[in-house]
């Protein structure tokens, strides 16, 4: 069966400022940094309220594989900085590795090895949310996994608690079923595309797997575990206390 390639455009649904969160020093302004599902299926009139509201820049955390289908979307017909910053090599490769899909420590370790592995997109990602004038928005497919790792990524530089980090990365729970709905046009055009195939049970584990803050948790102990402070990939990837200070100066409200 041939599936449809015409883009299914929508509203986000796991769509948040990080606003409001307590960090050492202050809290999080609101206008910094925005966490999302795919932005590149939104509508027009979504992305021209988000450049509206103060958006200046995009970070686009998915695969080539997956901007090679979506594009930019709306946001390319604005004056918005955009940057592909993937953090896994290959959906398809992702895709085709085993998983224990209802277990939460499986996604905990992958997300500690992304952490580990893209340190040094991860910094540039940093870099680009410190400098730009403005509001910058990060976003993966389902605003999940890769944005959770740059969410935690950013909290953990401006000084926030791992038990905050965690509470932000909950904060998904309540729209996993609309997360689902809305990638599945997009997901089931590239998985056939990459010939993956899931066996019926891995299809209805992946689709039906409780959501499980446990993950972010594990991703923070193994990090704490493997280096005592959890930046030290970061900053060996080119993480300076100075970009630390730009970072904190934009983002925090004393």
């Amino acid at each position: 069966m041939t599936l449809t390639t015409e883009l299914v455009l929508s509203l986000p649904v796991n769509v948040r400022d990080l606003g409001g969160i307590t960090a050492r020093g202050g809290l999080v302004r609101s206008g910094v940094a925005i966490r999302a599902d795919d932005l590149s299926v939104v509508t027009p009139e979504y992305a021209k309220e988000l450049v509206d509201s103060g958006l200046v820049a995009i970070i686009d955390l998915r695969s080539q594989e997956e901007v090679g289908f979506t594009g930019r979307g709306a946001f390319a017909g604005h004056p918005v900085a955009y940057h592909h910053l993937p953090l896994m090599v290959s959906l398809g490769a992702a895709m085709n590795e085993e998983r224990a899909f209802n277990d939460p420590g499986e996604f905990g370790r992958d997300y500690a090895a992304m952490f580990e592995r893209a340190a040094p997109a991860l910094v540039t990602a940093l870099s680009i949310i410190a400098l730009a004038p403005g509001a910058v928005a990060f976003h993966c497919s389902a605003g999940k996994d890769r944005t959770g790792v740059l969410a935690a990524a950013l909290l953990l530089a401006l000084g926030v608690a791992d038990a905050d980090i965690v509470a932000d990365y909950g904060d998904t729970a309540p729209n996993i079923d609309l997360i689902h709905e809305r990638i599945r046009p997009v997901m089931s055009v590239l998985m056939e595309r990459l010939g993956i195939e899931l066996d019926a049970a891995a299809q209805a584990a992946a689709a039906e797997k409780p959501f499980d803050e446990q993950a972010m948790v594990q991703m923070l102990e193994l990090l704490r575990e493997r280096h005592t402070d959890p930046l030290a990939p970061l900053r060996e990837a080119g993480l300076t206390e100075s970009l630390i200070a730009v970072l904190r100066a934009k983002a925090l409200a004393v």
